[in-house]
């Protein structure tokens, strides 16, 4: 698949593709070069998160109240 390079050596990452990877407009992508092989890997960038379950309803003042702490700790 043959993808054209413009005068701001940008390119377009063809539909099907983009569409098998998820990609959509706004997202990141992580990029490779593979010097061996003459390549550049492109892969969609995926951030991990972290899920935190706790057993009550967390309220915005609670993490007003953690910002706060964590703020006055790393001053400290």
């Amino acid at each position: 698949m043959k993808i054209k390079v413009t005068s701001n050596f940008q390119i377009t990452i063809p539909l099907e593709v983009r569409e098998k990877l998820g990609i959509k407009e706004g997202d990141f992508v992580d990029s490779t070069l593979d010097e061996k092989e003459g390549i550049i890997i492109v892969k969609p960038y995926r951030r991990k998160w972290t899920t935190v379950r706790f057993n009550r309803t967390i309220t915005q003042e609670d993490i007003d109240n953690s910002i706060e702490e964590a703020l006055n700790n790393n001053n400290s």
